[in-house]
């Protein structure tokens, strides 16, 4: 896991978190730490004991929450032969989470300010326990959808939450010691939770995907009740942009059920039309928005700066073209390969176990790459994987699937961490927290749109009649013309994101000459 530091203007180092080490999920860690109190530093024993506590809370929730979407990436065929669920339903079981998620982190970053962060924190924990124990009571895939968005709610007061916890807590010069475990804690989510949400799906019950959690979030709540200090609240003016959250609410949802229902409807049905149309109006209203608040959620001058404005643009592309990959290959294997969810989650460990590798080294390597040179090099890998996953046919080819994730997986740890330096590195100070919540915001929307452009794409050759069957992993045992069908829009999605990979590297590549131009 790669981070590094940067002066805040308190003259505390403020932790620049690299990659989550799998691209399955948006990058966990967050927004940047909201007005932490001033680092103890110290080794006086209390103190620490204190730290560790607090590590051991929020280290153990972000496994688990971490653990929870990387499982049902893997599992979703066994959601959606569980509840019957339809293309578009079985589609919302992973954007409804993505998308609340997304939207909220900043919101509720700026909130724990009234609120405090410990309450902040517990409230979120106990609001993602209770969505985990009734979606597995959820009687359908539409009620599992709304319990999906209450669990996104609880972990976007995770998430924003997590790092400022752990900063607050630990003496300065140990801080990294501290960093580094609870970061790593989001490697082992990515680790274990394919594999568990396999097993869990294949051999106990798709409700124990979400039951399983429930008592581990009990007693990580009871846990932080006991072991989290009491956090002052700042006593600053809150500022919420409640304009700008409307508008990237209304642009990106609407865009989003646009793209969902085109396996249903069509592109041409109004619907769809209507959907495209008003995120293409929202767009350029929430951007125009964001230039005249005063506490904006964007900021719009930051685009001033050419190589900012290059790495930004690499950022979201390659966030689009990468994050869904695991999601991609799993139901490859499930709908074309016969395989069960134990067996591909197993089969795409590989991604995740690559992006840990590279991320860690990215930092060793750039001693004689530098930091630009290795973003490129990080796309042009991901574009390589992606070119050895298009070849895949109808017959399953494990070497071709362990290469092609292994690269793609390499491309992820290089480019992440090393793009976040080149892109905080000449912000100045003050500018630092709106630059890091922009790159985090804008990644993690090209996650989102990244899953929605590979479910919706997939499926677009195929009848509407047997698009649910791709879903539900039974495809295969439908309809062999059926089958042919999806392997071309296993191909289209792979042409799709490997075209949206390259024009990644053509904004790495612009970020590389502005700074040289500079």
């Amino acid at each position: 896991m790669s981070w590094s530091t940067a002066s805040r203007p308190d003259g505390l180092e403020q932790p620049v978190v690299g990659t989550s080490a799998a691209t399955d999920s948006p990058e966990p860690a967050l927004p940047p730490v909201p007005h932490p109190e001033p680092a103890r530093d110290t080794d006086d024993p209390a103190v620490m004991r204190e730290a560790w506590r607090v590590l051991s809370v929020v280290g153990l929730a972000s496994m688990f929450s971490g653990m929870s979407n990387s499982a049902l990436n893997v599992a979703l065929p066994a959601v959606a032969r569980e509840y019957d669920a339809s293309a578009t339903a079985s589609s919302w079981i992973l954007l409804s989470f993505m998308l609340t998620q997304t939207l909220l982190m900043v919101s509720f970053g700026r909130l724990a300010d009234l609120f405090g962060r410990r309450s902040m924190y517990l409230t979120g924990l106990a609001v993602f326990t209770v969505g985990n124990l009734l979606a597995g009571f959820a009687p359908d895939a539409w009620w599992l959808v709304a319990c999906r968005v209450l669990q996104a709610a609880g972990a976007a007061m995770l998430l924003t939450n997590s790092a400022a916890l752990v900063t607050g807590a630990f003496p300065r010069h140990r801080l990294g010691q501290g960093m580094g475990i609870y970061l790593a804690s989001f490697s082992v989510a990515q680790l274990v939770g394919p594999t568990l949400g396999g097993f869990l799906a294949e051999h106990v019950g798709v409700e124990w995907l979400f039951w399983s959690n429930v008592p581990v979030g009990i007693g990580c709540l009871v846990w932080g009740i006991v072991a989290l200090p009491p956090v002052p609240r700042s006593g600053e003016r809150l500022a919420l942009d409640v304009p700008g959250n409307l508008l990237a609410f209304l642009g990106l949802g609407c865009g989003l059920v646009a793209l969902s229902q085109v396996t249903s409807l069509g592109w041409s049905h109004p619907v769809v039309v209507g959907g495209l149309l008003a995120f293409a109006v929202l767009l350029p209203a929430f951007l125009l928005v964001e230039g005249r608040v005063r506490d904006p959620l964007m900021d719009t001058r930051l685009f001033e700066d050419r190589s900012f404005s290059w790495g930004l643009s690499a950022s979201f592309l390659n966030a689009i073209s990468n994050f869904g990959v695991v999601l991609l290959v799993s139901l490859y294997l499930q709908a074309v390969g016969g395989e069960d969810a134990l067996s591909a989650g197993l089969k795409v460990l590989p991604l995740a176990v690559s992006a840990l590798i590279f991320s860690a080294a990215s930092g060793f390597f750039q001693r004689w790459v530098e930091a630009h040179t290795l973003t490129v090099l990080g796309n042009a890998a991901t574009a390589a994987g992606l070119g050895v996953l298009l070849l895949l046919g109808s017959e399953v080819n494990d070497a071709a699937v362990l290469i092609g994730l292994v690269l793609t997986g390499a491309g992820s740890g290089f480019f992440m961490p090393s793009n976040t330096q080149v892109l905080l590195a000449t912000m100045p100070s003050e500018r630092l927290g709106i630059a890091n919540g922009m790159r985090l915001m804008l990644q993690n929307t090209g996650a989102v749109l990244g899953t929605a452009v590979i479910l919706t794409v997939l499926t677009s050759p195929l009848p509407r009649e047997l698009r649910r069957y791709v879903f539900s992993g039974t495809i295969s045992e439908v309809s062999d013309a059926g089958l042919a069908d999806l392997l071309t829009g296993y191909r289209w999605t792979a042409v799709t994101l490997l075209l949206v990979c390259l024009g990644a590297i053509v904004c790495s590549l612009g970020a590389r000459r502005a700074v040289r131009r500079a």
